[in-house]
Formats: structure tokens, C-alpha cells, sequence
């Protein structure tokens, strides 16, 4: 064999084994998880739980991060005494200012914009779901100003939670008691045209006794789909009714599971047990669940060929949920 052959065929091996390398290429995500203190801080890594850095050093915890859709600025909340702030920094963690303070802030969502937020304001009674007595706000970042959204008088009798705008901006998905239970609603941005995209096969569960909801929607990347969690809340659970009983605690949580249902309706299906979906940016779902041997959550995301573990929380810490970087 000549050299020049042999460079070739040394040249089409090497480019070769380049293709998977090419096809893995690991993405990005902020989570929030305990530090060595306990403390709920934000990090920034690789899908794979590599490169992380440190992106908060709170006193009391920050949760629920969000990217902002053009990937430039990270909201999250962070706890302030008894409440739970608002803030927004750059995405890595710096320029900080706060949004929203007083009172419990939670779940901020990006606008398509980048430049807006959506999120819920609760007040719940003690022992009480948060998302029973919520209220949805917007906030423009460039004057600071927040309004409330569903304001006619029809959409005032009810609680209207956990907000998530729509790919395209044009509508929104919430979790609403307008029907009874909690299940996910998809509107116009101001409350009008809202439909029950969501229905459950059992109300109730029989040996329970207890309304089966749903909560935490998120759109798909393309705006098609929309996932959620299902079961039954865990405030009928042991450390919430202060009555230990270990066996209901475990029917409970065996009843929490990650949905997903078409935009309008249809296509309802099952993806796997856990809780807090998000959307992979190729349109995967992801879903979490605890893992008690390990200590801490399992994170699951869904792939061409089936799901993988994401190992973005170290072992025995507690989570404050994930987001992707787009």
C-alpha cells in the first residue's frame, strides 16, 4: 500500500470516529441543588453533570431557575425570610436585580421575547395547596412594571396557577380549580377561549378516596404538546397532616406520574412515573423522581433510543427543580 492510500484510509477512520463524538455533543442546563450547607443554590453544567460552577451563594436558597429563551438572562426565585423573591440575573449568575418581593413568588416562565415574564403570586391557608389560592402575573423587564393576567370577573372566582406562555406567544397553559380539581388549562394570553386540554380517566382515586390533579405544565418545543404532572397531591401525605402512615404515603406517591396531551386536547399518553417535566430543546420530555437508595432525585430525559439518567444532582442532596439552556 502507497502513502498516499494510507493517509486516506488513516484520514476516513479518523473522520469516522468523529461522527458519534459530533452526534453526542453535550448540552447545557442550570439546576438548583444543596450546597455542602443544605442551602438550595443554582448551577450551571453539562447535561452530563460536568463543568459545574457555582452560580448563586444564597443564605436561605434559590429554586426554580428559568433561561430565557434567547439564553442571555437566568430568572429564578430565591427565599427572603418568609417570602420568595423574584430575580433576574445574566446567565451566568451575575447582575442580579429583584422583580417581585413580598409575598410567595414561584414558577417564572419566559415570554418568546425574552424581555417578559409570567408568574404566579400565592397566598395559601396553612396546610393548603399554594396553587389553590394563586393569582398569574406578567412583568415587562425593561420598565419593571407587573400586571395581572385574568382579570374578568368570571375568571376572578377562580385560582389560576403556575403560567407558562406558549412558544410562539400567543397562548398560555396553567393549572385552574375552574372545573373542581386542578388540571391544565390553555387560553389566550388575557383568559379568554381557556380549554380543558387535559382530562383524567379517574377523578378520584377509589382506595384513596382522594381527587387525582395536576400541575407544573410545559410547552414542547414546538408548541404542540404540552406535559404535566398527574396524581395525587402531596399534601394528604404524612409530614403535611402530622398522622404517620408510611402505606398511604406510598400509594400517594405512586400515583404521581408525567403526562403529556396535544395542544388541543388530544393524544393524551403516559410517559413514566415522576414529577416537574420540562422539554429537552430537541423535544424529548424529561421527569424526575426520587431515588432513595442514592439519596436525591433521578432525572430522566427521553431520547431516539429511549431515556437516559441525567446525573445533574449530586448524591443525597435535595433539588429545587432544572432548566435547559436553549
Amino acid at each position: 500500500m502507497n502513502s498516499v492510500s494510507r493517509f486516506l484510509i488513516i484520514l476516513l477512520t479518523s473522520f469516522t470516529a468523529l461522527v458519534p463524538v459530533m452526534a453526542e455533543e453535550l448540552r447545557e442546563i442550570v439546576v438548583s441543588h444543596t450546597d455542602e450547607k443544605g442551602v438550595l443554590q443554582l448551577y450551571r453544567m453539562k447535561e452530563d453533570g460536568s463543568g459545574s460552577r457555582q452560580l448563586t451563594f444564597s443564605k436561605h436558597g434559590c429554586r426554580m431557575p428559568s433561561v430565557s429563551p434567547n439564553g442571555e438572562k437566568l430568572a429564578y426565585v430565591e427565599r427572603v425570610d418568609h417570602s420568595l423573591a423574584l430575580r433576574v440575573s445574566d446567565s451566568d449568575g451575575q447582575n442580579v436585580r429583584t422583580l417581585s418581593e413580598g409575598g410567595m413568588n414561584l414558577i417564572p416562565s419566559w415570554f418568546p421575547d425574552s424581555d417578559q415574564l409570567v408568574f404566579m403570586k400565592v397566598n395559601p391557608k396553612p396546610k393548603q395547596d399554594p396553587a389553590r389560592n394563586a393569582k398569574i402575573f406578567s412583568i415587562d423587564l425593561g420598565t419593571g412594571k407587573a400586571r395581572r393576567l385574568f382579570t374578568d370577573k368570571e375568571q376572578l372566582k377562580y385560582s389560576n396557577a403556575m403560567p407558562v406562555v406558549s412558544p410562539k406567544g400567543g397562548r398560555i397553559a396553567f393549572v385552574s380549580n375552574r372545573s373542581g380539581e386542578m388540571r391544565v388549562w390553555v387560553s389566550a394570553l388575557d383568559g379568554t377561549k381557556a380549554k380543558l386540554v387535559s382530562r383524567p380517566e379517574q377523578g378520584y382515586h377509589k382506595d384513596l378516596n382522594l381527587p387525582f390533579e395536576q400541575k407544573v405544565p410545559a410547552w414542547s418545543p414546538d408548541g404542540k404538546w404540552i406535559a404535566h404532572w398527574e396524581g395525587v397531591e402531596m399534601i394528604h401525605m404524612s409530614r403535611f397532616t402530622g398522622k404517620p402512615n408510611p402505606k398511604r404515603d406510598q400509594m400517594i406517591a405512586n400515583t404521581f406520574h408525567v403526562w403529556i396531551v396535544g395542544e388541543n386536547g388530544g393524544g393524551r399518553r403516559r410517559i413514566g412515573p415522576g414529577d416537574d417535566p420540562t422539554w429537552s430543546p430537541d423535544g424529548f420530555v424529561t421527569r424526575a423522581f426520587p431515588d432513595p437508595r442514592r439519596g436525591g432525585p433521578v432525572v430522566m430525559v427521553g431520547t431516539s433510543n429511549g431515556e437516559k439518567r441525567l446525573p445533574i444532582v449530586p448524591p443525597k442532596r435535595n433539588w429545587g427543580r432544572f432548566c435547559w439552556i436553549p
